[in-house]
């Protein structure tokens, strides 16, 4: 069993911070991807998100990171405002969550996801929502411990070109 991190602090993303999530986002491809997805477009995707964030943070959106009791930096947690495609009401989605390959385990995903959760009830958001691969198990788990449910199955077929 991996000992939990203790005196874990979350506080909003720094310029300096920038490196390390960066290279954080580069783990996410370890996790369950379809195999038509490669880890560069995958990757490239999500380093667009962070980097465009960095550049002009459009408003409504945060970054947290958490931190260990001497500041290192163990994971972050991307958070945008977003309208509901059903209803288009306005609530909180976690656009990208990471943790540090040394602190995997350790509870650092909850504590960054109940960050999550004070951040919507901040904004008024009456829901939370995120996007997880269907085969990265583990945080489907993580996720499913925490209180969220499925709800729409995306289906993907890839297209033979004519």
């Amino acid at each position: 069993m991996v000992e939990a991190l203790p005196d874990i602090v979350v506080r909003p993303a720094r310029a300096e911070d920038r490196a390390f999530i960066l290279r954080a986002v580069e783990r996410l491809s370890e996790f369950g991807p379809p195999s038509w997805r490669s880890a560069a477009e995958l990757v490239g995707g999500e380093a667009r998100a962070v980097s465009g964030y960095f550049a002009a943070p459009p408003a409504g959106t945060t970054v947290l990171v958490a931190t260990d009791g001497e500041g290192a930096p163990l994971g972050f947690v991307l958070l945008e405002r977003v309208r509901d495609y059903f209803t288009e009401a306005e609530h909180g989605h976690v656009g990208i969550i990471a943790v540090a390959a040394h602190a995997e385990g350790r509870g650092v995903a909850g504590v960054l996801m109940r960050a999550a959760e004070r951040w919507a009830r901040e904004m008024a958001f009456d829901r939370l929502t995120l996007t997880v691969f269907a085969g990265n198990r583990r945080a489907r788990a993580v996720y499913e411990h925490l209180g969220y449910e499925p709800e729409t199955l995306r289906y993907v077929k890839l297209l033979e070109r004519t």
